[in-house]
């Protein structure tokens, strides 16, 4: 299966218009630079738990990075640029090089990039990638930040996810039978998060990357499109997610009567697992009187029900539907002393976002049952309700050589926010003591650990390696990654050493000074 963008865009216009003019504007005796990508702070700026699932790089190096951008493809451009400048003026663009690039290149794009391996557990600052331009393309180096900054998309939705998975696992270990007493693995843990946000996302690609960040956390889902490209494209067509069959209040509605409908449900799909939406008319009447009246067919199916509130209090509608549940089916109180609904339990899939999520695992511990007869769903809070700014990425360029073998570390230091200070140089990821941590690429140190942990994802400067795939790690292999470094690492944790934080103060020191022609 191969990825292609659904709009015919020349790849020379997936960037802002301010970079296509940074070509003219960087020192034209450039002989290398390099940028590289950060998360500056934590999801929601959270002050107990730092952590950060990085996935994403495989999608935009395979659909947009890995191909060879056309003659074609320039003149559009070209002819797009000609009345873009301001009145309608041509934009300045380094169509030069572009077009050397096409005739000695191979079109494809001239720089390397370097990635952490997807599904990695990092922190605030470590870097994700790194962007390196040598030669006469030094200029382009970060042309391309705009679709590389993309990762915060995807890293942003499978963290939230994981911090999801967390706090649902902690609960698992308060009230669940047979659960790790560490991590609260138990068969049911990964069915507990369901995405239900295909409809609520800007796009088919949206659902599709969003989606599959997800699924490194859970197995449920309702975005068929990505779990068809986690399976397919990922996962050598190994499945990796799941559904049920479930009501809607379109099939609810359509019939004379909610105990014609659900009834009707459990006949077709009650011998395995199927979900009825319980609140078209009355929620609190379904629940004291419908779901009586289906007892006997339910019982007579032997498969497991799932209530489904839709609206209301998210907290007192999932209580509710336990009690309901309780009393028409009875229970069973496990070892830790909370009660198990016989064949039946409950899904939020309304309203629901991390808090949410959390004051409903609270509640339902509070009135006495396990938190196995919970399970949520969520839309746009898991799919939507994120941006750029949830933690706050960035690329910011690092390093340069002059022509002369003059080298300069270079970094942003503003003096009104000194959360987006940036880190100089070349940079290299290293496991230090299990931790991940952040060193210049030339000190010792990296070389006593094995190298760095960013590893080459696209050189388009080498023609042995330049449109060909990239040996990527199975969806499976990135989900086991995910799941062991999450556990391995501490919620909180500084990546920067010393070393680093000396030559941030030195530079500091040096361009604060103002220089004699100032």
């Amino acid at each position: 299966m191969s990825a292609t963008p659904l709009l015919a865009l020349p790849p020379f216009v997936l960037t802002d218009s301010y970079k296509l003019a940074h070509f003219a504007m960087y020192p034209p005796e450039t002989d290398e630079m390099v940028a590289y990508g950060e998360f500056r702070h934590a999801f929601n700026k959270c002050p107990t738990d730092h952590r950060v699932v990085f996935y994403g790089m495989r999608y935009l190096i395979e659909t947009y990075i890995n191909k060879q951008w056309t003659a074609a493809d320039l003149a559009l451009t070209e002819r797009f640029l000609a009345t873009h400048n301001a009145g309608f003026t041509p934009y300045p663009f380094p169509i030069e090089l572009f077009r050397d690039m096409i005739a000695h290149n191979d079109g494809y794009f001239p720089v390397t990039i370097e990635a952490l391996p997807e599904g990695s557990v990092v922190y605030p600052h470590v870097p994700v990638y790194q962007i390196t331009a040598s030669g006469k393309w030094a200029r382009l180096v970060t042309y391309l930040e705009t679709l590389l900054t993309m990762v915060w998309y995807p890293t942003s939705v499978a963290t939230l996810s994981r911090r999801s998975k967390h706090a649902i696992a902690q609960s698992f270990v308060r009230t669940v039978d047979g659960c790790d007493p560490h991590t609260g693995a138990h068969p049911l843990l990964n069915s507990r998060l369901h995405d239900f946000g295909f409809r609520g996302c800007t796009s088919v690609e949206q659902a599709v990357i969003g989606g599959s960040a997800h699924l490194l956390n859970f197995e449920g889902s309702d975005t068929v499109a990505a779990c068809y490209y986690a399976q397919f494209h990922c996962n050598h067509g190994a499945p990796v997610a799941s559904s049920i069959p479930a009501t809607e209040h379109s099939v609810m509605t359509s019939w004379p009567s909610e105990r014609a409908a659900l009834a009707n449900a459990l006949d077709k799909f009650g011998a395995g697992v199927v979900a009825c939406v319980m609140d078209s008319y009355d929620y609190v009447l379904a629940l004291e009187k419908v779901l009586p009246a289906v007892k006997a067919v339910k019982l007579a199916k032997g498969g497991f029900l799932v209530l489904r509130p839709d609206s209301g209090d998210p907290v007192e509608t999932v209580v509710q539907a336990l009690r309901a549940a309780d009393k028409v089916f009875g229970s069973q109180v496990n070892a830790k002393g909370f009660k198990v609904p016989n064949g039946c339990g409950v899904i939020q899939g309304d309203g629901i976002n991390d808090e949410t999520l959390v004051a409903i695992l609270k509640a339902v511990e509070k009135e006495g049952y396990s938190s196995q007869a919970v399970a949520f769903g969520m839309g746009g809070g898991l799919l939507q309700k994120v941006n750029r700014d949830t933690m706050s990425f960035a690329t910011k360029l690092s390093y340069l050589r002059m022509q002369d073998g003059v080298e300069r570390d270079v970094m942003k230091v503003p003096k009104t926010d000194s959360g987006k200070t940036s880190l100089p140089g070349k940079l290299a990821v290293v496991y230090e003591n299990e931790l991940p941590m952040v060193y210049p690429l030339n000190h010792p140190t990296v070389a006593k650990l094995g190298g760095s942990k960013l590893q080459v994802v696209y050189d388009g400067t080498n023609p042995a390696t330049r449109g060909k795939p990239f040996h990527w790690d199975s969806f499976t292999q990135v989900r086991e990654r995910v799941e062991a470094e999450w556990y391995k690492l501490p919620a909180i944790h500084d990546p920067v050493p010393e070393p680093l934080k000396a030559k941030q103060k030195e530079i500091i020191r040096t361009f604060r000074v103002p220089s004699a022609d100032e």
